[in-house]
């Protein structure tokens, strides 16, 4: 995908701007959600312990949204979205506010939508879709997507921020709605800089999705390119499935890492069901490295979690809800739930329970 493309798509919705009268409706929506949880965990050979989390059923936050109706089809809008830790008042990235969305956009009810900021890339907006922990919680198949071991993740970032969530600098342009099923967008992200740090942040990637009756299907590929490093690009790609067979809904997904030799590969399974106040949802998640770091080879440092998860819906904005999860590690590796104690062996076991509450606002 070439800049100039996505530029002349964006400048088209941009350019409609033009034609519009002067008198326009906007509206200004400030909404959240505050969601607190308490944890336990337990990892082999090291005890348990207890801790107050934020965020497990639904990520806490506070949202701003704008939207203005220019006529003639036209709409602006604009998003920031800060993400809050409610156990502890704290914000959840230190050098950045609205770190979990900051976007501008205009919207052509033809041309489709062209948006600027930071935001969700490709991948990760299909992959969390098909999560029905939505990428949060004790049984989130975020556990087993992480920068610590030996893999494509940690050689193409080290301990810096990474684009499997988010990119920063991004230009998009998503397609309109009313394509009977169809979905689907391009983003472009600018280094903006000439060191290797700001190189790691250059993203190209695309997502398309269909749904037909009760089968939805979605891809994703999501690049970052590295190439002011001697380690390359590294690819993200998602495929994935759902199909509803009411009341229940199925699903499944592949997902994969890849930087030069390494290669880290996610299956996720899942199901889940609504049913008057109650829903209920679990998956089963397998982590499968392979290849070699240098001259590390990381094969069968593997990983597979089990999680369910129940929520009792009080009203439309408030929600009990309870989540047991549980990693099995093979070879080197010793994923573990999050705030449990430090120090498992590798091939060990971790296991956690949580309960909390979540109100929307």
């Amino acid at each position: 995908m070439k800049l100039a493309s996505i530029s002349g798509a964006c400048a088209l919705v941009f350019g409609s701007a033009l034609a519009v009268p002067a008198a326009a409706q906007s509206s200004v929506t400030i909404s959240g959600i505050l969601d607190v949880a308490v944890r336990r965990v337990s990892n082999d050979g090291v005890g348990s312990a207890n801790a107050v989390v934020s965020g497990s059923n639904s990520t806490s936050r506070l949202n701003v949204s704008v939207l203005e109706d220019l006529g003639g089809g036209l709409k602006a809008g604009a998003t920031l979205e800060h993400g809050l830790l409610v156990d502890t008042g704290a914000v959840a990235t230190a050098d950045k506010f609205w770190d979990r969305r900051a976007t501008v956009s205009l919207t052509d009810d033809r041309l489709g939508e062209a948006r600027l900021g930071r935001d969700y890339v490709p991948s990760y907006s299909v992959w969390t879709r098909l999560d029905p922990f939505s990428y949060v919680g004790a049984a989130r198949s975020a556990n087993l997507i992480s920068a610590t071991p030996a893999g494509p993740i940690k050689s193409a970032y080290g301990s810096a921020a990474n684009t499997t969530v988010r990119a920063d600098n991004t230009v998009q342009w998503l397609l309109p709605s009313g394509l009977g099923g169809l979905e689907g967008g391009v983003m472009l992200a600018a280094g903006e800089g000439r060191d290797a740090t700001a190189g790691r942040g250059r993203v190209v990637g695309a997502r398309l999705g269909y749904s037909f009756g009760d089968v939805s299907i979605a891809a994703a590929q999501t690049e970052t390119r590295n190439s002011l490093t001697t380690t390359g690009s590294f690819k993200d790609s998602v495929l994935g499935a759902q199909l509803q067979l009411a009341p229940v809904k199925l699903g499944l997904a592949w997902r994969t890492f890849k930087l030069a030799d390494s290669k880290q590969a996610l299956l996720m399974a899942s199901a889940s069901s609504s049913f008057g106040a109650h829903e209920v949802k679990a998956s089963w998640v397998r982590s499968n490295f392979s290849g070699r770091v240098g001259s590390t080879v990381i094969d069968a440092n593997d990983s597979t979690q089990l999680g369910l998860g129940y929520v009792y819906n009080l009203s439309k904005r408030t929600a009990l809800y309870g989540t047991l999860a549980r990693i099995s590690n093979d070879g080197a590796a010793k994923v573990v739930v999050t705030d449990g104690p430090a120090g498992m062996a590798a091939g060990g076991t971790s296991k956690a329970l949580e309960a909390g509450v979540r109100h929307r606002f």
